[in-house]
């Protein structure tokens, strides 16, 4: 059993045999549906995309023989500074929707955006703008929504950056919700609900913005999303998260797709399928891999097949090779692989395993699909890569180099935070850092608190707020637990730099000439994780960890950056938005019973 399980589970779980939670967290959870097998059902496969053509000339791009060029930009242009102007502005229209779904086989209710899950992957490339019209339809379950754009940077568009209680309130069923930014990053990354636990419903899909990459490839195979799965709906498993500790997931899924075999293997007469990827011999293929999981940290690999890494999160690195990734809750890595192996097999199978130091899974080696180099893919014989580290770490930091170099500077504020987890006063485990435990409300935002005329001091306790007033100042944070449990740590609106990191308390050593950067990195277990950002983007951004549970739980804090700077916000839509979810809750009583966030 894990040690963070050993830990969690005492006595207070045996109180969740007796108490029944008096509501669903007050975002309402979606119906509940017994395991069962399902028959004729639609089985999540691509969704259906519902977008305007883009107005402008689009760039157009590169090809196979140099994959660095990009219009009149290249792999070595510093886009933290640099950003095309496209005059290009893509548009697309999103629903979500509850429907009963299957995709191991397993009937059970979920929220899909325009009918699937994963919702459709947005497109645009470098410099674009990008519209998206979210209307919420979850009339029956009475959840709010929101929309997070994770890793987009969000400069000058603060307000659209789709957290519940810090950018925005609540979306509320009936309504729908305009998000605009601009695409100065290229590379790959999701969308997601940002409200209580909406997002494992099924509130994700993928986002890909073209731009040059430090490698050439023939053919891209576009996201590969990654995900736990369980036969229940995550709020109304979220009683037992926060008295027993992380329920265990019945499944886990890639591009919203498996079966959940007998434990035998046995995959004869099994409802569901694997996700099957084509690829043609002797070419090479891009896949962008994204963890989307609420709780499962896992190793990746494909059989037979050496993958060659070519970015993190948003940022080009220096290809290297490897035959297995590690990848945490919120993180992508864009892969080349190519192929070359003919002659061992036509069908490999693609795994996805959780890490069992830090993840379980009723079926922990039936995450799966299918590579297969011909038209019909026969069931693989192959064997899976042999690995010895189980650690749930970030691949090492002397692998992961940014392909254009940058420099971190002195320090002008620096601040350590310790992460622990205890009981509250009702008996439901909190996550605090440095003795608090977030707690905010999807009502009273803190853009529209700051409109109104507050300061950083006059925000409570609860609010973990911190405030960074002057421009260009570099920012330490030294995140430390002596807890067995590790976290991937996500910060928004910046990229952050990764100058330490690794087990027991931090030595004072910091790697500040090109480290690592990227929006998302593991805090070890038991250890240290030393990350430095420049106050570059004025707003309210949130630092938390991706585990879903965890968030939930508290496990976050707010930088209040150059708040008289901020700009663009549209302060009339904010309102009208607040005053539309404060009417419906005030209709319906919704109770909030998480962190807000």
């Amino acid at each position: 059993m894990l040690l963070r399980f050993l830990l969690l589970t005492y006595a207070l779980c045996v109180s969740a045999v007796f108490f029944s939670p008096k509501s669903s967290r007050g975002n309402h959870h979606p119906r509940e549906y017994l395991p069962q097998k399902a028959t004729n059902l639609r089985r999540n496969a691509t969704a259906t995309t519902v977008a305007s053509s883009p107005t402008g000339t689009p760039c157009t791009g590169n090809s196979a023989e140099d994959r660095s060029q990009w219009c009149d930009y290249d792999i070595d242009t510093d886009w933290s500074s640099v950003v095309p102007d496209t005059g290009v502005t893509r548009e697309y229209w999103l629903q979500l929707d509850e429907i009963a779904v299957a995709p191991d086989g397993y009937l059970r209710t979920a929220i899909a955006i325009n009918g699937y899950i994963p919702g459709p992957t947005l497109f645009a490339d470098w410099g674009d703008w990008v519209v998206i019209h979210v209307t919420n339809n979850l009339h029956e379950a009475k959840n709010g929504t929101s929309i997070h754009w994770h890793g987009i940077w969000q400069r000058g568009s603060n307000d659209h950056d789709g957290v519940v209680s810090i950018t925005q309130c609540a979306s509320a069923p009936g309504t729908t919700q305009t998000y605009r930014w601009r695409a100065m990053q290229y590379g790959s990354s999701w969308y997601h609900s940002h409200i209580g636990l909406q997002a494992w419903e099924g509130v994700y899909g993928g986002i890909i913005i073209n731009g040059p990459a430090t490698a050439n490839y023939d053919d891209d195979a576009g996201m590969m999303i990654l995900s736990d799965w369980t036969h229940r709906t995550a709020d109304s498993l979220f009683h037992e998260a926060q008295t027993c500790g992380p329920p265990l997931p019945d499944n886990g899924l890639i591009n919203g797709t498996n079966i959940y075999a007998t434990r035998s293997g046995n995959e004869t007469n099994v409802d569901g399928s694997r996700l099957k990827v084509k690829v043609e011999p002797g070419k090479s293929t891009r896949i962008r891999l994204l963890n989307a999981a609420l709780d499962s940290h896992f190793k990746f690999s494909i059989d037979n097949h050496r993958m060659t890494v070519i970015a993190m999160d948003f940022v080009p690195v220096k290809p290297f090779d490897t035959y297995a990734i590690d990848i945490a809750m919120g993180q992508r890595y864009d892969l080349v692989i190519t192929a070359d192996q003919a002659a061992v097999a036509d069908s490999f199978w693609i795994r996805a395993v959780p890490l069992s130091v830090c993840s379980e899974n009723a079926r922990q080696h039936n995450i799966r699909g299918i590579l297969h180099y011909n038209t019909k893919p026969s069931l693989p014989s192959t064997q899976p890569y042999f690995y010895l580290d189980d650690e749930c770490n970030d691949i090492p930091a002397s692998q992961l180099i940014p392909h254009v170099p940058k420099t971190v500077l002195p320090p002008d504020w620096q601040n350590t935070t310790s992460a622990v987890t205890r009981p509250n006063s009702d008996g439901f485990f909190r996550w605090y850092l440095n003795s608090t435990t977030m707690e905010v409300f999807w009502d009273n935002p803190t853009l529209l608190q700051l409109q109104n005329g507050s300061t950083s001091s006059h925000f409570p306790p609860s609010s973990a707020v911190i405030s960074l007033p002057d421009a260009h100042r570099w920012v330490y944070l030294d995140i430390e637990t002596r807890m067995p449990i590790p976290h991937p740590i996500h910060l928004h609106g910046h990229d952050f730099f990764i100058l330490a990191q690794g087990h027991g308390a931090w030595d004072g050593v910091a790697k500040t000439h090109n480290p690592p950067r990227r929006d998302t990195a593991m805090l070890p277990a038991n250890g240290h994780l030393v990350v430095a950002f420049e106050t570059d983007n004025p707003g309210a951004w949130l630092m938390h960890c991706h585990i879903g549970w965890h968030t939930t739980e508290g496990f976050a804090l707010q930088f209040l950056e150059r708040v008289e700077e901020i700009s663009g916000v549209d302060y009339g839509g904010l309102r009208e938005m607040c005053e539309a979810w404060v009417a419906y809750d005030e209709r319906f009583d919704i109770d909030q019973e998480d962190s807000g966030v």
